[in-house]
């Protein structure tokens, strides 16, 4: 063998992986996307829709009725035979008083016996629960113990009722004795079993002290067992018309003054009712005093009841404040105005020079955003405010930018880009604002508007 042959390494051809250099291209797309998509602002979109907004007026406010309290002519054991808020007429039996309790634990044992009922009795009874079936709102479950509370009463009463009449004799022989005595009403109206002091209050000797709370009390007359001559006995609600009287600031004051009748909304059950007022100031501090006639049945429980005022209630397109933004506009005058071009789109003769200084006169048909009596509002897209205009069969100029205005408006995305629509707001509160339907250069039902309107501009691009 040669020990001086000379050995030639090989050298491998170069051979391209096409598969190799797929990866890499899909690999750098990828990121440049996955960049793209972490620095991009990214706008939200709103669908519009219709919505009501009222204005907030929740106020707490002190009830007064015409109230009279009747008292017992001597002590003993009480007995109620007629339910809370049931009205009554004149000559009808309400309560009893036993001086000896004889009577009184007859009828508290006697009433234990559900069986006494009679068919008329089960009717009520079936009636209210029927009732409260059909109006029951898993929204308002609140309500539920206002039911039970009244198919308690109906109970109480009717038990109570025939517990006296079961006993005849017994009962008549004690109150020909004197020591059982039947309270009856001596005029029609709507019986009470509590009292807190305010029942000779009125709308003229109301102080500011009774809207204290924290120091209000009653005694449910109810709960008692036993009763002095001259305590209270029961409540008789007189007259159908009541007054609710509501401390108010003094805008709403100067608001509700060139009228005197509201529409208001008790917040308890979302129950609705019309209320005429009149207005005061006492001490620096001025009060809305609501008079009705309906309804007062329904809270002749309460002394204090929150109520909704609805002063204003609009009706339109919802959109949140988020989305609402301005934008500086040139204002031209309607007259400079024509119909030319291509189209028959209106649009003004602006007036320039071309690069050899010489004057020419072209046709533009700018966007309109929004009009007035006088005016159309156009953006600078196609003119600057250094532009001047001619009017049309006249010598008369006006230059682009003599007068600007500012408008309010919204973002409408619906083609992937920005465009600037003016609204008409006709109510707002801190979240949400409703906005005019079927305005010329707005908005309407279902169009997509940027969420928040300080992240986009005119003609950007939707990502």
């Amino acid at each position: 063998m040669n020990k001086n042959k000379k050995v030639v390494k090989y050298r491998k051809p170069f051979n391209i992986n096409i598969g190799v250099i797929i990866f890499v291209i899909i690999f750098i797309y990828l990121v440049f996307n996955i960049f793209s998509y972490m620095t991009t602002e990214h706008i939200s979109v709103y669908e519009v829709e219709q919505g009501t907004m009222a204005e907030n007026n929740i106020y707490r406010g002190l009830i007064l009725r015409d109230e009279q309290i009747y008292y017992a002519k001597t002590g003993g054991a009480p007995n109620f035979y007629v339910r809370e808020t049931a009205r009554v007429g004149n000559g009808t039996l309400v309560c009893s008083v036993d001086e000896n309790g004889d009577v009184a634990r007859q009828i508290n044992e006697v009433s234990q016996d559900v069986s006494a009922l009679d068919s008329h009795d089960l009717t009520d009874i079936e009636n209210t629960i029927q009732e409260f079936q059909l109006s029951y709102q898993s929204g308002s479950f609140y309500n539920v113990y206002s039911f039970k509370e009244n198919v308690n009463s109906l109970l109480t009463e009717s038990l109570s009722l025939a517990a006296l009449g079961s006993l005849g004799d017994y009962a008549a022989n004690a109150q020909t004795g004197n020591t059982f005595h039947m309270v009856n009403a001596d005029q029609p109206g709507i019986v009470v079993y509590y009292t807190d002091g305010y029942e000779d209050v009125t709308t003229d000797t109301f102080t500011s002290a009774m809207f204290d709370e924290a120091s209000y009390s009653r005694l449910n007359i109810q709960n008692l067992t036993e009763v002095n001559a001259g305590d209270p006995i029961f409540k008789l609600i007189k007259s159908e018309y009541w007054n609710i009287v509501l401390p108010i600031s003094a805008e709403t004051a100067n608001r509700l003054a060139d009228d005197d009748t509201l529409q208001l909304c008790f917040v308890k059950d979302d129950k609705k009712a019309y209320a005429t007022y009149t207005l005061t100031e006492r001490e620096g501090q001025n009060y809305l005093i609501l008079t009705l006639q309906n309804s007062m049945i329904r809270y002749a429980k309460e002394r204090y009841a929150e109520v909704e005022l609805l002063l204003t209630e609009e009706t339109g397109l919802k959109i949140p404040n988020s989305s609402i933004t301005e934008k500086e506009f040139y204002t031209i005058p309607k007259e400079y105005f024509m119909k030319g071009g291509d189209s028959d789109s209106d649009g003004i003769l602006v007036q320039s020079q071309d690069k050899d200084g010489k004057q020419i006169t072209e046709f533009v048909a700018p966007t309109i955003y929004y009009e007035t009596e006088d005016y159309y509002y156009i953006d600078g897209e196609e003119v600057s405010a250094t532009d001047v205009i001619l009017k049309s069969d006249s010598s008369a100029t006006y230059r682009i930018g003599t007068q600007t205005a500012v408008l309010k408006g919204v973002y409408n995305i619906n083609k992937g880009y920005a465009v600037f629509k003016q609204i008409d707001i006709l109510y707002q509160n801190e979240e949400y604002a409703i906005v005019r339907t079927g305005t010329t250069y707005g908005i309407a039902l279902y169009d997509h508007i940027a969420l928040d309107g300080t992240k986009i501009h005119e003609n950007d691009l939707v990502k």
